[in-house]
């Protein structure tokens, strides 16, 4: 931390710097818990300086800038895994190593030039080069997981950072003993427009649900921004029976909206009325949670934050692809927790009516389930996370 002169008074300044992207998992934790420190240190009349370190193009890229925040670019390499090691040893995997030193040399100069009081890192290959780099400048480093257990980044970082952040209570057995001293819990931050709340009856009226019955539950279902093939594929095979129990909110991704416009076009009237069928849920999502009863979803660390901080019942189907099969990590620690049923072996259209069925029909159960899920929901992890950086920045 330290002192700014503006107009004869001295103001305490702390500088920040920021590594994580890829993704929206890495991004947007990162942007929430600068829009909560910002506002922390406003409160004392000291002053946020920041300065984001990430990929050209990328999606930090983009976000940093309309968030009004410096950005400065740095090569990095990309790590295309298998579970064949002789297959990782590609011309793609080699090329993009030779690329990590590069970025290391061009992190060091923006690290060394704007002076962080702390770094953050929050996962993705962007942030390995900055994470080095702040060891090589002596800057005090702080890394977050959002995921279960480290992901490969963090994993290379954890050995040089001054704190590790994660998520999850169920994340500190799976960290080597000379991580752990280090390690505190700080959940994984949570965009503030949802966790402000959303409206179920403004959803009704943004999205046009008049024909829903809001004597039955609600469900939704989501893939993602980019929709779930396999979750789309198996909704479909059970929509008819779905909809005799419950409304439906289906945000299936572009690629798969024809196909599911024209099967839904066979339902019966009544049933056509629960429900929606839409590409993309943008700003409305607050109030669609705030609707929904049951998700029916991917396991990003995302989604689980969001879900488990509101409290909302869950049927969890992992992407099998995912990164060090993250996603089926994150599902089964809620699912033994009894915070979400997970399918985590076969999926199909018979398993996910297994799954959501008792769910739908028993409210008490579906209730116990989201109580469940808030115990293991952390609405305060941007503060948290902010109070750990300030705590190494001091």
């Amino acid at each position: 931390m330290t002192d700014a002169t503006s107009s004869g008074s001295a103001r305490a300044v702390v500088r920040l710097t920021v590594a994580g992207g890829g993704t929206g998992g890495h991004v947007f934790p990162a942007l929430t818990t600068i829009r909560t420190l910002r506002s922390q240190l406003s409160d004392s009349d000291t002053e946020l300086e920041v300065l984001w370190v990430g990929q050209a193009g990328g999606l930090e890229s983009r976000v940093a800038q309309a968030d009004g925040i410096p950005f400065v670019a740095v090569a990095t390499g990309k790590i295309r895994r298998d579970r064949n090691v002789l297959k990782m040893v590609s011309k793609a995997n080699i090329a993009d190593m030779c690329r990590v030193p590069v970025g290391v040399a061009q992190a060091c100069r923006a690290v060394a030039r704007f002076g962080p009081d702390a770094v953050l890192a929050t996962g993705g290959y962007v942030a390995v080069p900055v994470g080095v780099a702040s060891w090589l400048c002596r800057r005090r480093l702080v890394i977050h997981e959002q995921t279960v257990r480290l992901g490969l980044a963090n994993r290379v970082l954890a050995r040089v950072a001054t704190r590790v952040a994660v998520s999850s209570e169920s994340s500190l057995r799976h960290l080597p003993r000379s991580v752990r001293a280090r390690a505190v819990v700080t959940g994984n931050p949570v965009r503030s427009e949802i966790l402000e709340g959303g409206h179920a009856d403004k959803a009704i009226t943004a999205l046009g649900l008049l024909g829903f019955d809001r004597s039955l539950p609600t469900v939704y279902i989501t893939g993602g921004a980019q929709g779930a093939a396999q979750i789309n594929l198996v909704v479909h095979e059970i929509l008819p029976w779905l909809l005799m129990r419950a409304n439906v909110i289906h945000q299936c991704g572009s690629s798969g909206i024809a196909e599911l416009r024209r099967q839904s076009a066979t339902l019966d009237r009544d049933l056509a009325a629960r429900y929606l069928l839409t590409e993309f849920v943008g700003a409305e999502l607050p109030d669609v949670l705030a609707l929904a009863d049951v998700a029916i979803s991917r396991s990003g660390a995302g989604t689980i934050a969001e879900l488990t901080a509101l409290g909302k019942a869950a049927v969890l189907v992992p992407l099998a692809s995912a990164a060090g099969n993250e996603q089926a990590h994150n599902a089964r620690a809620l699912d033994e927790a009894g915070a979400a049923v997970a399918l985590l072996d076969e999926v199909s259209a018979e398993t996910l009516r297994e799954a959501v069925a008792p769910l739908l029909a028993d409210p008490q159960r579906r209730a116990a389930v989201a109580a469940q899920a808030r115990v293991c929901g952390r609405p305060d992890a941007a503060e948290q996370l902010a109070n750990v950086l300030l705590s190494v920045a001091d």
